[in-house]
């Protein structure tokens, strides 16, 4: 049974799931999709063609799919979509796609936003993420799975981050920052591997070829590009590959906007 205050504004054509729970003054649009055990608190704005999943809570003064904050929308039909058990705290904007970016925006399962978060136009965001307070994601970036983000920072425009990526509060990021690594920094660079969440998710021994891997990658002093094909290519010709090398190696091959790191002396 749903429990839907009374000074809540439902617009007509909203779809509403079993058991959910919206609070005092929230606005649902005639385009929401809202899933079954799903609940919106107090002052929530749940704006425009914005489909969300089941057990979800998205608290209090969360703006949730209200127009891209791009100069080029003109009004074309675009979409916001939001899995399920996603935690969304307040004061949140979670703005939907362009047309020139896809014209989706689109949040997997199992996430936290917490306060102030902001993503911004056609973001592609995982599952089981960490994004702490007043994280700023801006258009066009693409976040894996099981990814942690520290306070207060903000990742430019067709940044990619990879799955397993941990980055320290208060950076800035500019880079691509590839999957397993841990970035901080102010423009983040990468410290090395994110340990802490690998030895919660991944075996010793694939902790250790990775370790191997991220040496000869990035404290070899060599350059990285061909590094990254050379060894790209030997773990193809492996009889056992491992997935998780693989993965971080076709990220470095294929980066856009290049991998923040400082390159090793070896004459030094």
């Amino acid at each position: 049974m749903s429990n839907i205050h009374p000074t809540a504004i439902i617009e007509d054509g909203a779809i509403l799931g079993e058991n959910i729970t919206i609070g005092a003054f929230v606005t649902v649009s005639s385009q929401a999709i809202i899933g079954e055990g799903t609940t919106i608190d107090a002052h929530t704005v749940i704006a425009g063609k914005t489909t969300i999943g089941k057990n979800n809570h998205i608290f209090s003064f969360a703006a949730i799919g209200t127009i891209p904050q791009d100069l080029k929308y003109n009004g074309e039909e675009v979409e916001l979509i939001i899995g399920d058990n996603n935690r969304i705290r307040e004061f949140t904007l979670l703005n939907p796609g362009t047309k020139g970016g896809g014209s989706i925006t689109k949040i997997g399962n199992n996430n936290l936003l917490m306060g102030y978060v902001h993503l911004g136009h056609d973001v592609m965001m995982g599952n089981n993420c960490i994004l702490a307070n007043a994280v700023n994601i801006a258009g066009h970036v693409i976040i894996g799975n099981n990814v942690v983000i520290g306070g207060v920072t903000p990742v430019h425009q067709f940044v990619e981050i990879g799955d397993y990526v941990m980055i320290g509060g208060g950076s800035a990021v500019s880079q691509d920052i590839p999957p397993f690594c841990l970035a901080e920094g102010n423009r983040a660079t990468l410290k090395g591997l994110n340990l802490t969440g690998l030895r919660r998710n991944i075996s010793r021994d694939e902790i250790n070829k990775l370790k191997i891997i991220y040496r000869e990658l990035f404290e070899s002093g060599q350059a990285l590009q061909e590094t990254a094909n050379r060894l790209f290519s030997e773990e193809k010709t492996k009889e056992k590959n491992s997935q998780n090398i693989k993965n971080l190696l076709e990220f470095i091959t294929t980066s856009k906007r290049g991998i923040p790191f400082i390159r090793k002396n070896i004459n030094g």
